[in-house]
C-alpha cells in the first residue's frame, strides 16, 4: 500500500467544533473531517476494495465515501494529522488477514476438573435438603 498515493486521494473539510469553548470556538474552524472515496480509489484493487467496504460498512455513506472526523485538539493542523493517522491505521486494520482458527481439543485434566467441581457442587446442594424419615 502506497501511503503517499493514498494521502493524495484524501480530501479534508474544516468545520467549527461543537461543545463548550466560549467565544473562540464560534469563530475558528478547527474540526477536521476526512473524506475518502473508496470506489474511485486507484490505490486498491477490487479484492481489497471489497474487503475494505466490508470493514468500513458502518462508516461508509450512501455514495461510498468514508468520513472520519477529529476535534480533539484546538489546532486545525493537529486535528488533520490525527485524523490522517487514524485513517491509515484503520486501512491497515481493514486489510489485515484474519488468522484461521485451528480447533483445539479440550485437555483431559480440564474435563476432569469441571466434572469434579460439578460433583462437589451437587453434594453441597444435596446436604442442604432436609433428611428423609425412612
Amino acid at each position: 500500500m502506497d501511503v503517499h498515493l493514498l494521502k493524495s486521494e484524501l480530501t479534508y473539510k474544516y468545520v467549527r467544533s461543537s461543545g463548550s469553548g466560549g467565544q473562540h470556538v464560534n469563530k475558528v474552524s478547527s474540526k477536521a473531517e476526512l473524506y475518502f472515496n473508496l470506489e474511485d480509489s486507484n490505490v486498491f484493487d477490487d479484492v481489497q476494495k471489497e474487503k475494505l467496504s466490508e470493514f468500513f460498512n458502518n462508516r461508509l455513506n450512501k455514495d461510498g465515501v468514508v468520513v472520519i472526523t477529529c476535534d480533539e485538539s484546538r489546532s486545525q493542523f493537529r486535528n488533520k494529522a490525527i485524523v490522517t493517522q487514524r485513517f491509515i491505521n484503520l486501512i491497515g486494520e481493514g486489510l489485515k488477514e484474519q488468522k484461521k482458527r485451528r480447533p483445539t481439543k479440550i485437555p483431559r485434566s480440564v474435563k476432569r476438573k469441571r466434572l469434579n467441581n460439578k460433583r462437589i457442587n451437587s453434594e453441597k446442594k444435596a446436604k442442604r435438603k432436609p433428611p428423609t424419615l425412612e
